[in-house]
């Protein structure tokens, strides 16, 4: 069968400007549709030439403000727009709307008959902008009143494990006579994973519309191009990265990149869970064969690992997990990653002679921690709670302190390299001090800072330093030399044999 129809959603104020949209987006689309209830007033009374002028097949839709669309005129002038842009239907179909979508509680006769009589389908459509339904299936068979209709059901989920519940429901419908719609970054996957939904199509947006942020959709061409959507089918191996919030990740950039590169069939997604064993929850009922972990998911996911690597034994956290026959194994490639992006950034073979600062005792900082011993350099590890520090510190005899002013002379001892590893200032203005960890801290112009953040490439700490004269490197060579041993994990090929970056 095939993979399921990519919908552009239009959502521009004119008739022309959606015209253009799809002419932007023609090459990755099967079908638009068009979303009156975002149309000037003056527009709305020319829709009914919108299919000709498309050519394309188009969805009409006019969006009540409770199902969270724009339009608030009431039912009356609701149905009135309807009906002109079905009327005078043309006997050539491709120059008529392909598809109306009328709520479930929306029914007027004369519109249905009008759009049956001239080819056009019915999509029966449920929305819930604020949960999700405890019987999916159920609802869609309950919908389907005639063979004609196509029922869809938009919801909005508030966990990962709702999203799971809904993939396990699905697993009992037997075709794609339906469309089910996840919004929201927890319902992401379910785009890109829309085949596996049994969903008739999956919807998409113009970049920077704004629907990606509320909606949860993505535009036609990262669709198609990074995630290759037309391809994935039953064979398609399925990996991730999962973290909470999970607002911004360059993962599934390099990862899928690297599958096109070596002609892999596989796909990277991007997995927001508040927990790690919603996350597993969610990789069962998939069938995910690989997760990259992310904060703060990378020390509790050690309690459901059946073996790990010998830098996740040393350093009590991971951010690699791969599914065996016997469990999930998990691995450490922040070491490797970290290790060799400090190197790249000082220039030299080993820190032999440096004294570095570590910022933080998460994950991050471990891995920061032993990548110091093993450059043969020195550290102390400063933290808010210096319980952490000192664990981590006593493991390599290495110092701690308290990340406060009272720490400021161990911290200019041990200036030389100053070690960011904390989530703080990621996603933030630049010029933000409240995400600054080091704002009691006066850079005199000889420290080289770097930050495993990479969003945004200029961190509020890195900006200060660059503006006393420090070198800076922000993270994103770290996620790049990690993100390539993750894929030899996930793949058994070397990434840089074909992709270089």
């Amino acid at each position: 069968m095939n993979c399921p129809l990519v919908c552009l959603c239009l959502n521009a104020k004119t008739l022309q400007g959606n015209l253009e949209l799809i002419d932007n987006y023609r090459k990755w689309i099967d079908i638009a549709e068009l979303r009156v209830d975002h149309l000037d007033t003056d527009e709305q009374l020319h829709i009914r030439r919108f299919p000709e002028q498309a050519g394309l097949p188009c969805i009409l839709t006019i969006r009540r403000k409770i199902d969270g669309g724009l339009f608030f005129e009431g039912e009356a002038n609701r149905t009135t727009l309807f009906a002109r842009g079905l009327a005078f239907a043309n006997q050539d179909r491709r120059k008529n709307f392909a598809y109306v979508d009328f709520e479930e509680d929306f029914y007027v006769p004369s519109l249905q008959e009008a759009a049956f009589a001239f080819g056009t389908r019915v999509i029966r459509s449920y929305h819930d902008m604020t949960g999700c339904l405890p019987d999916t299936v159920s609802k869609l068979k309950q919908m389907k009143i005639t063979g004609y209709e196509i029922p869809k059901i938009s919801c909005m989920p508030h966990s990962l494990s709702e999203v799971t519940r809904l993939f396990q429901e699905a697993k009992e419908l037997e075709n794609r006579e339906q469309i089910l719609v996840l919004m929201g970054d927890y319902g992401f996957p379910s785009r890109i994973l829309a085949d596996k939904l049994h969903s008739f199509l999956t919807y998409t947006s113009p970049e920077g519309s704004g629907l990606g942020e509320r909606l949860g959709h993505i535009d036609p061409k990262t669709l198609s191009e990074l995630y290759r959507f037309q391809s994935i089918n039953t064979d398609t191996a399925i990996y991730g990265v999962t973290g909470f919030p999970l607002k911004t990740t360059l993962s599934p950039l390099i990862h899928n990149t690297g599958y096109i590169k070596h002609g892999i069939n596989a796909v990277y997604i991007p997995i927001k869970s508040e927990t790690i064993e919603e996350t597993l929850g969610f990789a069962e009922a998939v069938g995910i064969q690989g997760i990259s972990v992310t904060v703060p998911h990378k020390e509790r996911v050690l309690s459901y690992l059946n073996e790990t690597d010998g830098v996740v034994k040393q350093i009590k956290a991971c951010n690699t997990i791969l599914k065996t026959p016997s469990g999930w194994t998990g691995y450490d490639t922040d070491l490797e990653g970290l290790s060799r992006a400090l190197l790249e950034f000082l220039q030299v073979k080993n820190l032999s002679g440096v004294k570095a600062a570590i910022i933080g005792a998460g994950g991050a900082a471990k891995a920061a921690a032993l990548a110091v011993k093993r450059l043969k350099g020195k550290a102390c590890v400063f933290n808010r709670t210096i319980g952490k520090a000192k664990h981590i510190a006593d493991n390599y005899k290495f110092h701690y302190a308290s990340l406060t002013q009272q720490a400021l002379p161990a911290l200019e001892q041990y200036s030389n390299l100053i070690i960011q590893t904390t989530p703080v200032g990621m996603n933030a203005d630049p010029l933000d001090k409240s995400a600054d960890p080091l704002s009691f801290y006066y850079f005199t112009g000889n420290e080289a800072v770097f930050d495993v953040i990479y969003t945004p490439e200029m961190t509020p700490v890195l900006t200060r330093a660059k503006k006393a004269g420090c070198r800076v490197c922000n993270g994103r060579s770290m996620l790049d030399y990690q993100g390539y041993e993750q894929f030899k994990i996930f793949t058994g090929e070397s990434y840089e044999t074909v992709y270089t970056g």
